[in-house]
């Protein structure tokens, strides 16, 4: 295993409980304080695996797309590719054949993988594509640069991640982007102590997700009839188990937004026990291009505090939670989390 001197290590602790889990096996959990860094996910996946990615040529690639595609096709054991630090400028995808990655990064500002697109799109625009369970990425920046223009002048996308893939969770990782920065497309996936950054929709897909003590930053949407939206998360039916969960971290920023709105008929999001400045416009929550009722949205907030919290002049529809009513989302077992993550933090 690695040592931690050859990487920045980025922690914090928590009070939490972990599952280790190996090709889909629980083998181990564990209730006691810990520090979720990169040597405490090397020891929980089990791996001394490691391929180098050295911008500067002195690992085993120069790309990381370049190691990906060395990993062999139906891998079915954790590998591990080590980003040095550096910018990286490539495009990089993890097919759906090539589960059990694990992208470890120098931290998210040491560590940068970049790209410059925008598309109508979402496939074509991201700058990350993951589309293979069991796939972990830490310490690492992924930056779509695209300019689309503020004021908006394009209807085009700029993903600066899109993630398409069941059991994904991403650790101290950044997301950035003009508009539509992080896709969550679609399965189950974890957020730890992200950092989050966009305009317009820049949280969007119909993911199973929980973000957990990550920081969101507003950059406001200057047209005039619109403010800008955090989310727009797209459930689609009753059936579905899709939606997002921001529990603890902060919102804040240098524009105005709302923190969410409805894209699907049974969109769900959920605020809980997190800080609201007042970059989060008093209504917090919109319908705007949806044309259908309003009875079936799951726009919630539990226990939010600061000064975007306020609850006057919420939208009617929108919902404040009782501890009874929030405990379901407030828990890892909103995405199974342990029958699959490595670890987590549920403090």
């Amino acid at each position: 295993m690695p040592s931690s001197s050859s990487f920045t290590v980025i922690v914090f602790v928590a009070v939490a409980a972990f599952a280790f889990v190996s090709n889909n096996n629980v083998v181990n959990a564990l209730t006691a304080q810990h520090v979720i860094d990169s040597p405490l996910l090397t020891e929980k996946i089990g791996t001394n695996r490691t391929i180098k990615v050295d911008i500067n040529g002195k690992g085993d690639f120069t790309s990381v797309q370049a190691a990906i595609d060395s990993v062999p096709v139906g891998n079915s054991q954790w590998v591990i590719i080590h980003v040095r630090k550096g910018v990286y400028r490539e495009k990089v995808h993890i097919p759906e054949n090539k589960p059990y990655i694990f992208l470890r990064g120098n931290g998210k500002g040491r560590s940068h993988i970049m790209w410059n697109e925008s598309a109508t799109d979402n496939l074509e625009s991201a700058t990350l594509r993951v589309e293979a369970s069991n796939f972990i990425a830490f310490g690492i920046s992924f930056k779509n640069e695209a300019a689309i223009g503020m004021p908006f002048t394009s209807t085009n996308q700029s993903v600066a991640a899109l993630v398409g893939a069941d059991k994904v969770a991403f650790y101290h990782c950044g997301f950035y982007s003009a508009h539509n920065t992080l896709f969550d497309y679609k399965g189950r996936h974890y957020y730890d102590n992200c950092y989050i950054q966009g305009t317009i929709d820049f949280i969007f897909g119909r993911g199973q997700s929980i973000f957990h003590s990550c920081e969101i930053f507003v950059v406001g949407d200057k047209r005039e009839e619109i403010h800008g939206s955090i989310t727009a998360q797209n459930k689609q039916t009753q059936e579905e188990d899709s939606g997002f969960v921001f529990l603890k971290g902060k919102v804040y920023g240098i524009g105005n937004s709302y923190l969410g709105r409805a894209r699907g008929a049974y969109s769900r999001v959920v605020f809980a026990k997190t800080y609201l400045s007042r970059a989060i416009v008093p209504q917090a929550w919109t319908n705007w291009s949806y044309v259908g009722p309003t009875k079936d949205l799951f726009h919630a907030e539990y226990d939010t505090h600061g000064p975007g919290a306020e609850q006057e002049g919420r939208a009617p529809w929108s919902k404040q939670l009782t501890e009874k009513e929030a405990a379901p989302f407030m828990s890892i077992d909103f995405i199974s989390g342990k029958e699959w993550l490595p670890v987590y933090n549920q403090d």
